[in-house]
């Protein structure tokens, strides 16, 4: 498919172009058989460090040990299928990848339906779906299908085929740096380990890489940022294994970003500790943005969140999703298509992590400069025409210089007047290069 860039003013992004762009790039991505290791992830790697020149692809030897974990052999599949006695292909990889068990092994074999049926999977209350099913660290074959499909078949012989192979070789993920003002990091991380799933896989990476983009465009960062393409769990365990030291030292935030992609819902979970600025950040964004959003507790975490935050890691992980794994009745079947996820979907979530980082990126601490109630009109601060918003322009930005004495963040100023903490940025502007504040 042919190479495409976003537009070359990423800081004002549209917003309906950046949808279609990370739709176009998750239906590139779609038909790529990933798994935890293998081809798969370096192609779809390979794909994305051409839309981001500064990923680097790194490997880690299969048998490593990272703390209480091995990195698996590598798995490598070329075809799968299940044939009747007559030839007829009930089921064929080259048509859905997730077809076949993940981390299968090599079969090739003729079974009776009976005992075919242990190698069958499928969703009884989900006829026309098919599951999601994967067995990393125990040897096996399957194949899945809709079960709708599994009881139509009749009895008699199957050739069950599955061309794969695992031997030692590599774990692969893809790392971005981009240097900021100070060392200060926030950690943005998604996974690429699922096959043809649109939300639960394609939405983290292609809405990563719009905001790693937007993010390599801006004047100048105020954060260093640190974004993970990595396969989920043994990916996020492996890179803390190499970098614990030195993320604890400098991760003031960070996100996992995953099921950003419908159109449904928006949702949050908070890192272990609840009160980190990365909650306080991304609930502020999405009070403004979807006060309807649905809060979760951390105990119904199922990501990388598990790992980021586990005891003595303690990283100031959360999560800002769309429609929530686990929790809409496409998750993990293949109903969760390209059409589940939309463009329109994509860019909501897209502005979500946007606004969040701005927050970061705008923070600072104003104290005002002068004593008493400053004088805006002598300064062209105070609107000159009476309007229907000009009272509470003005009240916005008194509120905003009533609790400017330096000891609170324009966060926390912004969650004090209720106001969107992005709509405070020009007003600081204003009263700053009038001499109003300082930003500590």
């Amino acid at each position: 498919m042919k190479s495409r860039t976003l537009p070359v003013d990423l800081s004002s992004m549209d917003l309906p172009q950046a949808g279609e762009y990370m739709h176009q790039l998750a239906s590139e991505l779609w038909p790529i058989p990933r798994s935890l290791t293998g081809p798969g992830v370096r192609q779809t790697l390979a794909i994305l460090q051409r839309e981001i020149p500064e990923l680097t692809i790194q490997s880690i030897p299969s048998g490593t040990q990272c703390f209480d974990w091995t990195i698996p052999n590598e798995w490598c599949i070329t075809d799968a299928f299940l044939e009747d006695a007559a030839g007829h292909r009930i089921v064929d990889f080259q048509n859905t990848n997730l077809h076949v068990v993940g981390y299968s092994d090599p079969v090739d074999e003729w079974l009776d339906l009976q005992d075919l049926q242990a190698h069958l999977y499928s969703l009884p209350d989900q006829p026309n779906a098919i599951p999601y099913i994967t067995s990393y660290y125990s040897r096996r074959w399957g194949f899945c299908m809709a079960d709708a499909q599994r009881k139509s078949l009749q009895p008699g012989r199957y050739h069950a085929v599955i061309r794969s192979e695992l031997k030692p070789g590599v774990l692969n993920y893809g790392e971005v740096i981009l240097p900021g003002k100070c060392d200060e990091e926030i950690l943005l991380s998604t996974y690429i380990c699922h096959p043809s799933m649109a939300n639960n896989e394609l939405s983290g990476p292609v809405v990563t890489t719009a905001i790693a983009t937007w993010l390599k465009g801006l004047a100048e960062r105020k954060h260093t940022y640190r974004i993970l393409f990595i396969p989920e769990t043994i990916g996020s365990i492996a890179y803390l294994s190499l970098h614990l030291d030195q993320m604890k030292a400098k991760t003031v935030a960070g996100y996992v970003i995953t099921c950003i992609g419908d159109n449904r819902a928006y949702s949050f979970l908070p890192s272990r500790k609840g009160n980190t600025v990365a909650d306080v950040a991304a609930m502020h964004v999405l009070s403004h943005l979807a006060p309807d959003y649905r809060k979760y507790s951390f105990l119904e975490r199922g990501s990388d969140e598990r790992q980021y935050c586990s005891p003595g890691v303690d990283l100031p992980v959360a999560s800002v999703m769309r429609s929530k794994y686990g929790e809409f009745p496409e998750y993990h079947t293949s109903l969760d298509d390209l059409s589940f996820v939309t463009a329109e979907g994509l860019a909501g979530g897209f502005l979500a992590y946007r606004r969040i980082l701005e927050c970061f990126e705008g923070n600072c601490r104003p104290r005002v400069t002068v004593l008493c109630e400053p004088q805006l009109g002598r300064r062209g601060l105070y609107p000159t025409l009476s309007t229907k918003n000009s009272a509470s322009q003005v009240r916005t930005m008194m509120n905003l210089i009533a609790f400017s004495d330096g000891s609170l963040s324009l966060l926390e100023i912004a969650e004090r007047i209720g106001q969107p903490m992005w709509t405070l940025f020009s007003i600081v502007d204003q009263l700053t290069e009038s001499g109003l504040l300082t930003r500590c």
